[in-house]
């Protein structure tokens, strides 16, 4: 497999949010993620998140007024394969000192290699320790 070129686009998953600061902790002080930026207009305040040299960012967005629904299904997920032992430890123990237990994953597949925690808001990430093939 080669190399994407350099046209190909850049990945934004975005999804509806309620706490910004709870998701902010999670997913940057517990899953190790940056604040790529953030905004405030039109009625929307967002958070970026990702890591700088990815190719790929998370955005959580509230709307003024809106209560965002639960997440409902615990199939919403973001995996990250993560080869390296010692990265995925890292990874890991950084989300435990943070206050975040894993929990048991709905298709027991990530739970071979992986481990999964759910964010204040019921979404759920997956850190795998396999790399990812085709």
């Amino acid at each position: 497999m080669t190399a994407p070129a350099a046209g190909y686009p850049t990945l934004r998953v975005a999804r509806p949010a309620n706490d910004l600061a709870a998701l902010h902790r999670f997913y940057c002080d517990g899953a190790g993620f940056s604040e790529l930026t953030s905004f405030d207009h039109n009625g929307y305040q967002g958070l970026i998140l990702g890591f700088p040299e990815a190719k790929w960012h998370l955005e959580l967005l509230r709307e003024e007024g809106v209560e965002a629904p639960r997440c409902n299904s615990d199939e919403h997920l973001l995996v990250l394969y993560i080869p390296d032992d010692q990265l995925w430890q890292t990874a890991i123990d950084r989300m435990q000192r943070h206050g975040y237990k894993p929990v048991p994953s709905h298709n027991p597949y990530w739970d071979d290699a992986g481990m999964t925690f759910e964010d204040p808001e019921g979404y759920r990430i997956v850190f795998q320790r396999r790399a990812w093939t085709l």
